[in-house]
């Protein structure tokens, strides 16, 4: 897919069971917060969800989906007090998230690489690692954040009818370092052996993509199957190179009810050969 200024646009939709998304994340460990918000629009409508988290506590979290709107711009969304700006297509972004008394953020993402093209799952779109400045609100304070974080715009048609779990991890390393994978499971398929992966592993200044051959991702979930570890091996194609391996932890955590399904959000830190960086490993299942 050849990734250009125009597909910032939301895409026109294609079918039925057509969504489409873009998501912001972000992960400042020197303060102890992390987020995420995403706004949608599907049938004709608005949706915006978001999670704010300060140290292990959930701060806030909010969904809210079936929002009339004046245009089908992204502009045009409000809704989970997730509003979202594109400044300058492809390079910088604005997004907001307003939880009354609870919380919330106003940040601006700078991307600091090219987006990398992502499939799977009857979903298409693209990914960017991005450097994340703004202001964090816990209760009444305000916390002034620079960290890394990601930006993906993500459309399509889902069949959840066939898939049992979605999992996707970011892991930000530093500007020169970055991992995406996503894993997708057959509504048939047992267990984690019967997963599709596809993985990319960013590098370098310029970032540039490592093509993967081989990805391997291993995950421990607690009694309630929600994620606390997870480990990989990344085999690239060129079989004089090295595998990229990496591990993480949770760090925080909570899962909101989605009607037929459920989002375990999380942030984890991570380990990826020898240098720590945080980041976000989601769980989308089928209830």
């Amino acid at each position: 897919m050849s990734i250009d200024a125009g597909l910032e646009d939301p895409r026109p939709a294609d079918g039925a069971g057509f969504s489409d998304a873009v998501t912001f994340s972000f992960g400042d460990d020197a303060v102890g917060l992390f987020g995420m918000a995403r706004a949608g629009i599907a049938d004709g409508a608005g949706s915006g969800l978001a999670v704010l988290f300060a140290g292990h506590a959930t701060v806030a979290a909010r969904a809210e989906g079936g929002v009339a709107l004046p245009s089908t711009a992204w502009e045009a969304i409000d809704a989970g007090g997730v509003t979202t700006t594109v400044v300058q297509p492809l390079e910088r972004w604005t997004v907001a998230f307003d939880a009354a008394a609870d919380g919330g953020f106003a940040l601006e993402f700078e991307a600091v690489g090219s987006p990398v093209a992502i499939e799977g799952g009857g979903m298409t779109g693209y990914e960017q690692l991005c450097r994340v400045r703004g202001t964090v609100r816990v209760g009444e304070r305000e916390i002034a954040v620079d960290c890394l974080g990601q930006h993906g715009h993500q459309w399509g048609s889902p069949d959840w009818d066939r898939l049992s779990m979605a999992r996707t991890i970011g892991a930000w390393i530093a500007a020169d370092s970055a991992v995406l994978i996503s894993a997708f499971r057959d509504a048939k398929a047992k267990d984690h052996g019967g997963d599709a992966i596809c993985a990319v592993v960013l590098e370098g200044a310029p970032l540039l993509p490592v093509e993967i051959e081989e990805p391997l991702l291993s995950t421990t979930y607690d009694e309630d199957g929600r994620q606390r570890r997870t480990g990989w091996e990344l085999w690239p194609a060129d079989e004089e190179d090295y595998a990229r391996r990496g591990a993480g932890e949770l760090v925080c955590g909570t899962s909101l009810d989605l009607g037929r399904l459920r989002l375990d959000c999380s942030f984890f830190r991570f380990r990826v050969d020898g240098r720590a960086g945080v980041g976000r490993y989601d769980v989308l299942r089928r209830v």
